[in-house]
C-alpha cells in the first residue's frame, strides 16, 4: 500500500478526527470536497495551504477505511 504519512491522528486537533499534516482541514471535509464534484485545482484555490498530494492522501486513506469485510452472521437454530 502507498504511504499514507500526510494522515495525522491527533486528540488536540479536531477532536483527534483524521487531519491533513496535523492541520485542522480534515480528511472527511477533503473526501466530501471531492464527493462534491470539486476538481483537485478547486480544491487547492479554496485552501492553498493544502499539496496535490494531501488530496491524493486523503481518498487513500478513505480507501484504506472502507476496506472492511462483512462477514455473515451465524443464523441461529429454530
Amino acid at each position: 500500500m502507498a504511504s499514507i504519512d500526510r494522515i495525522t491522528c491527533d486528540p488536540r486537533v479536531m477532536g483527534g478526527k483524521a487531519c491533513v499534516r496535523g492541520m485542522r482541514i480534515t480528511v472527511s471535509l477533503v473526501i466530501n470536497l471531492v464527493a462534491s464534484g470539486m476538481t483537485e485545482g478547486d480544491i487547492l484555490a479554496t485552501y492553498p495551504i493544502l499539496e496535490p498530494e494531501d488530496i491524493r492522501q486523503a481518498l487513500r486513506y478513505a480507501a484504506w477505511l472502507a476496506e472492511e469485510a462483512v462477514l455473515p452472521s451465524e443464523v441461529a437454530s429454530a
